[in-house]
């Protein structure tokens, strides 16, 4: 089957909407298989797919740098029913470490699903808590003209660790072929306190991602462009482009990080609903002389699940 004119100007809209907003990345951290951790910033995403799905994710960002961001997440999604509704529920771990800060995330998501069209519309909300921990070593210069840490009430020293809540609300709609996302993390933006003077906050962040499935003139082969756009309100972050699948078994794909890299990535299934993912950001800013690149790996894991233990079968967006 061909691709219709339809799809194509589909197509087109989900790869260009998003080129009026691009800048940098934020407070939170950033992926290039946005695609595959869409848990992560959206609670609506929860129990979008008729089986039961675990993600594990590692990000080593800019290699070369001395205490470059190192990103860990996993994941776990999950739909059911009750009260003769449907509804879905997610759990994620995330560890965040740059420099002499560490986070760790722990949340839990619930979506209430809507029927709509010929797809179904997720509305969820997570609740949070994380633990912000800083091991600060401060390099100040020995002279009567600057202040040490211990003489400086704005700035921690030694070991500091916080504990605060957080919220995220987000809806999304998915069909066979089409998904999109917006959502909104840090709601109520926390304060992050580590001394009496020395306050942060965490700026309340906005998601967009989008996708469309094309099945080629070999049914073999599909198509998915997708993008995700991420925002604070002052700068934002645009990755846009595509993925080549093969018999749902093997896939490649380009993306561009506006301002900041191009991404390639591959994959393949290793075993039956078992696969596993591998991206290189080649930066395009100034940071290339100095960094050799950033490294992410994905595994996945999606196995369906009914009452009879019959068996049954699945069929979702393959970005998914």
């Amino acid at each position: 089957m061909g691709i219709n004119t339809m799809k194509i100007k589909g197509a087109f809209c989900i790869l260009f909407m998003g080129f009026t907003v691009f800048s940098h990345a934020q407070q939170d951290p950033h992926f290039s298989q946005n695609m595959y951790n869409i848990m992560t910033v959206n609670p609506g995403y929860a129990g979008s797919k008729n089986a039961i799905c675990a993600t594990a994710m590692n990000r080593q960002q800019w290699v070369g740098f001395e205490n470059a961001p190192v990103t860990s997440v996993f994941s776990l999604t999950s739909p059911f029913s009750l009260f003769g509704a449907n509804h879905g529920a997610g759990l994620n771990v995330m560890n965040d470490q740059i420099g002499f800060e560490n986070n760790i995330s722990l949340s839990l998501s619930y979506s209430y699903k809507i029927t709509t069209g010929e797809g179904k519309l997720g509305v969820g909300m997570s609740f949070s808590m994380i633990n912000s921990s800083l091991d600060a070593e401060w390099v100040i210069p020995d002279s009567e003209y600057h202040t040490p840490p211990s003489s400086d009430p704005s700035i921690p020293s030694g070991n500091e660790s916080i504990l605060t809540p957080d919220f995220s609300l987000g809806i999304f709609y998915n069909t066979d072929e089409l998904y999109f996302g917006l959502s909104a993390t840090h709601v109520t933006e926390p304060e992050l306190k580590y001394t009496e003077t020395a306050t942060s906050f965490l700026s309340r962040h906005y998601y967009i991602t989008a996708g469309y499935n094309f099945k080629l003139s070999n049914p073999k082969y599909e198509l998915t462009p997708s993008l995700f756009v991420q925002s604070d309100g002052a700068v934002s972050q645009l990755n846009i482009g595509g993925q080549i699948h093969y018999d749902n078994k093997v896939w490649g794909g380009l993306y561009y990080r506006a301002g900041s890299a191009v991404v390639g990535m591959a994959g393949m299934e290793l075993f039956e609903g078992i696969k596993l993912g591998y991206s290189y950001d080649f930066a395009t800013s100034s940071l290339n002389r100095h960094s050799k690149g950033s490294h992410e790996f994905v595994l996945r894991y999606c196995f369906s699940l009914s009452i009879d233990r019959t068996t049954e079968s699945y069929r979702s967006i393959r970005v998914l």
